[in-house]
């Protein structure tokens, strides 16, 4: 029985076949990861792991992101605290392994902004197609947090130690080439032409021999994971709890937020 959408308000998941496309969807906060959606997140990867007749899953975003990243509003005290912003750190770190480690072979349809934890989603993809108005960024070190979710390991994959360690610390945005030729992007196409460059690429792969996709993604995966662990994964949590102590780093939080008029 292939998984159901009846349970999911913060994603959309649509079967063509062999292909399933799974749509982050909050269009109204820009596809923001908050414990909603990556308990939805978290849940679906499990089901489609189930899934054999899924060969491959595009991860989409609806509306005009594919995501803004991390919810800030997860940061916010809550008199009521059901989970702490540390267990939902913890619980966004699970759901990018589960996106990572998923039998089927993701590719990421990027358009409009991809920041900060988004990123990471994206970087959890085996592949990625961007639309030339794609606009990348981590800006977590401004807001007085550590990129957390195993963003670190999985960039330093993707971009290599240098552009990592740039990117992160500095903040600034780039754009799709770039990310391009840094090896991040499989393809650059135009924005009416991402969803089917996707829909293509899923169509080509999910053709092939589906013990092929699984044997050829481990034996990669393997080979990634001794060049970059995710196996730390679980200190993010206890990184995010020092820096939500720290006075420099909050006092850089506020300066952040208040200059786009969320203080």
């Amino acid at each position: 029985m292939r998984p159901g959408a009846a349970a999911m308000r913060m994603l959309r998941l649509e079967f063509d076949g062999p292909v399933a496309t799974l749509t982050l969807n909050r269009p109204q906060r820009l596809n923001a990861l908050d414990r909603q959606l990556l308990a939805e997140l978290l849940d679906v990867c499990r089901r489609l792991d189930d899934d054999h007749g899924v060969r491959v899953v595009v991860v989409a975003g609806a509306g005009r992101a594919f995501s803004a990243g991390f919810d800030l509003d997860e940061f916010v005290p809550r008199e009521e605290e059901e989970l702490p912003p540390r267990a939902v750190v913890e619980r966004g770190r699970r759901a990018i392994e589960a996106l990572d480690r998923l039998r089927p072979i993701t590719i990421a349809a990027i358009h409009g902004h991809c920041v900060g934890g988004g990123l990471v989603l994206a970087a959890a993809c085996d592949m990625r197609i961007a639309s030339e108005d794609a606009v990348f960024s981590i800006p977590e070190v401004d807001l007085g947090i550590p990129l957390a979710l195993g963003g670190i390991p999985r960039l330093v994959r993707e971009l290599g130690p240098a552009l990592t360690k740039e990117l992160v610390l500095t903040c600034r945005a780039f754009g799709p080439e770039e990310a391009r030729a840094a090896g991040f992007l499989n393809r650059v196409v135009p924005p009416e032409r991402l969803r089917a460059e996707a829909a293509e690429l899923a169509g080509v792969l999910a053709a092939k021999p589906a013990i092929l996709l699984e044997q050829t993604k481990c034996h990669v995966d393997a080979t990634t994971e001794e060049l970059a662990s995710t196996a730390h994964g679980g200190t993010d949590a206890t990184a995010l709890a020092a820096a939500l102590a720290d006075p420099d780093a909050r006092a850089t939080a506020a300066r952040y937020l208040a200059t786009r008029g969320r203080e």
